[in-house]
């Protein structure tokens, strides 16, 4: 205990201990309950000069175990900032994902997950949402190493109801996970997730490389905080970002165990 009487904690000394630490700390598949605050600011788009765009997402995971089945219920809801025209922006709620996440026996050091995806058409302005109900699936693999985390999470959803005169939605996403581990909880990062959409061929991969620290609150809570810059290299379509800035904060509970 400090100064302050806080109960800020050091992870462990042990290289090993401590690296795994940071990997559970980053893994998307560790079964505990977590809280992620996160935002993308986007200060510069592909065919829209002098307009940007934010999007804070707040996310949650809870792990559970019904009938014998591991599963990760994971959400998603964001609070947009998007531009309109010819002046001004809009904000409010954009839409609310839902996955379920059943997670297989692992093969090696290999962990696979994968389940349904549903989207709900929560926006409060169309430019904040596609107005769609959307269903489809998500997987995720994780491969923890000695020296951090490398993986993938991949998304799939289409239309199947909502507003008539909405475009339909056919998207895909790709995440790659690439996280290399320093010392005193520090690790660098590269996280951006590449967007297809099937429906118009508009499409655009970002890269990224960021810096994050994992700090142990207690025994039981863990803080994860991050920033990661992104660079769009391939583009196709107005309205992409031409580079974002991804930063984070998330809380993991060890409650009950």
């Amino acid at each position: 205990m400090n100064r302050n009487g806080t109960c800020a904690q050091e992870l462990p000394s042990n290289n090993a201990s401590s690296h795994e630490a940071v990997n559970e700390a980053n893994n998307p598949l560790t079964p505990k309950i977590t809280i992620n605050f996160q935002d993308y600011f986007v200060p510069s788009m592909h065919g829209i000069p002098d307009k940007s765009a934010n999007q804070f997402l707040f996310r949650g995971l809870i792990p559970a175990d019904l009938f014998g089945a591991p599963q990760l219920f994971r959400f998603t809801l964001p609070v947009a900032t998007s531009p309109e025209f010819p002046h001004g922006s809009v904000t409010g709620l954009g839409d609310l994902t839902l996955m379920d996440l059943f997670v297989f026996p692992k093969v090696g050091d290999v962990t696979f997950a994968g389940g349904p995806l549903l989207v709900v058409p929560t926006a409060t302005d169309d430019a904040l949402g596609a107005g769609k109900w959307q269903a489809g699936a998500s997987g995720v693999v994780m491969a923890p190493q000695s020296w951090g985390i490398l993986g993938g999470l991949f998304t799939y959803q289409t239309s199947f109801a909502g507003d008539d005169d909405r475009e339909d939605v056919s998207l895909a996403t790709v995440q790659p996970i690439v996280n290399f581990n320093l010392s005193d909880g520090f690790y660098l990062r590269s996280t951006a997730v590449w967007n297809f959409n099937l429906e118009n061929g508009n499409h655009f991969i970002p890269v990224g490389l960021g810096l994050g620290k994992v700090i142990p609150v207690n025994d039981k809570i863990t803080m994860n905080a991050f920033i990661e810059p992104q660079y769009t290299i391939v583009n196709e379509g107005a309205g992409n970002p031409r580079w974002q800035i991804f930063g984070g904060l998330n809380f993991q509970f060890a409650l009950g165990q």
